[in-house]
């Protein structure tokens, strides 16, 4: 039930994060022009909250997430980890180029989520 809270929290925070970049869209040099670094890296994190909100919704809403086992805790964190932090690493390297060096981060908690998952397999 924590990933479906986690999931429509992301889409919304997805809905006011594009709200709030979308109001500088318009302008052709908005963060360099649209195929700057910066502007791709904010759009990837835009979308990222909103993907990634998809998935805790279907983790949430799966058999999977109500099996009480160490492997569906592992699966279930491992999202909505991935769900903050994969954003939080698109934000931060739009804004200083270094942080890309920890998206091994939320990659890593969303490939442990999904083999937790595919280990647990459908009861």
């Amino acid at each position: 039930m924590m990933n479906w809270y986690f999931g429509w929290g992301s889409i919304l925070t997805a809905f006011l994060t594009g709200a709030i970049l979308g109001l500088f869209f318009y302008r052709d040099d908005f963060l360099g022009g649209y195929a700057s670094f910066r502007r791709r890296t904010l759009r990837l994190g835009h979308i990222a909250l909103a993907a990634l909100g998809m998935i805790n919704i279907l983790y949430g809403l799966s058999p999977m997430a109500s099996e009480p086992s160490p492997r569906s805790w592992v699966a279930s964190l491992g999202f909505m980890i991935g769900g903050v932090a994969m954003p939080a690493v698109c934000f931060l390297t739009s804004w200083r180029v270094g942080f890309r060096c920890l998206f091994f981060i939320p990659v890593s908690a969303l490939v442990i989520a999904v083999i937790q998952t595919l280990r647990i397999g459908v009861p």
